[in-house]
């Protein structure tokens, strides 16, 4: 699973974050209350996700530190599945970061890291790439990458530039653990902010919508054919899918044991997750502006069901 929290800060300030408006006494007056409410609110959007079986592994973004993934998965309804937490602070000035949960009974780590994206000197820091490695089923290597990129603030134009890179550098720790196995099984997942035509996601990192005509390095946007029918967020009343899986070949044909079919991503739409508009839905956010609204999140999350197969 994974899923744009959307400013999951903690009350407290930190003096070396600009979080100000996410305190008590900010411009969004955030009380420990809302807090609570908040660590609530995405718990039950993840059991709910998960149905039966609570998600062995959720990617998320928009995360202030590390006391805040603590009282998630410890002081919420996400308590009695035992989650662990993978989380490095990046150098993002707002504080957010990325991390990855999992559940050591599914999942078992054998190493991570944070991959910096730097767009040069002088240039606003943005989130990391966050990379671990880890044994599904006690043999079969898992490699992900969890991505929050620059967004589009300052226009899509001006901005694509950033999302490039990220893309760039992504592809090349692709490419890195390709050339080691070429049938290695690698997903991707992040709120990449370009929708899976534009450049970064199309031709940069190479993730097809379909596996119709594929060439040896493409990979395979799971999400992508969704759109625009469906999407994972709303600007101007426009749906788009910025909230994406991109898997290897292997993943998607079954090449070893795990085996992750382009119908089995979805796009998780709850009721609670939505409300009406003007034209239709819009996300129930937990502010609009700066008015608090009690909801979830400006992202619906993703999540693809992994099979594990044995081979005869």
């Amino acid at each position: 699973m994974f899923y744009n929290v959307e400013n999951l800060f903690h009350p407290s300030n930190d003096s070396l974050k600009n979080d100000d408006e996410f305190t008590p006494q900010g411009q969004r007056y955030w009380s420990y209350r809302r807090y609570n409410q908040k660590l609530n609110n995405i718990a039950k959007t993840i059991i709910a996700v998960g149905e039966w079986e609570a998600p062995a592994i959720i990617g998320l973004c928009e995360i202030e530190n590390i006391q805040c993934l603590t009282d998630l998965v410890g002081k919420s309804p996400l308590k009695k599945f035992g989650y662990q937490i993978i989380h490095y602070e990046c150098a993002d000035k707002r504080g957010i970061d990325v991390a990855l949960l999992y559940r050591s009974e599914y999942f078992t780590p054998i190493s991570s890291q944070p991959f910096v994206v730097n767009f040069g000197p002088n240039s606003r820091p943005t989130r990391d790439i966050l990379y671990v490695k880890g044994i599904v089923n006690g043999n079969d290597t898992l490699h992900c990458f969890v991505n929050h990129w620059p967004s589009r603030y300052g226009g899509q134009l001006a901005t694509a530039p950033k999302r490039e890179k990220a893309a760039q550098v992504l592809r090349h720790k692709y490419d890195s653990i390709l050339s080691i196995n070429p049938n290695a099984n690698i997903i991707a997942m992040g709120d990449f902010n370009d929708h899976p035509d534009d450049v970064s996601m199309k031709d940069i990192l190479k993730a097809k919508k379909d596996t119709v005509n594929l060439s040896s390095d493409d990979l395979v946007n799971l999400i992508w054919h969704y759109a625009p029918q469906l999407g994972t967020h709303k600007f101007q009343h426009i749906w788009g899918v910025l909230d994406q899986f991109v898997v290897t070949q292997s993943l998607v044909f079954g090449h070893n044991n795990l085996y992750a079919p382009l119908q089995n991503a979805k796009i998780f739409k709850a009721p609670w997750l939505l409300e009406n508009d003007d034209v239709g839905q819009k996300l129930n956010r937990t502010y609009v502006g700066f008015k608090y609204h009690g909801g979830y999140s400006d992202h619906l999350p993703i999540y693809v069901d992994i099979i594990f197969r044995t081979f005869d």
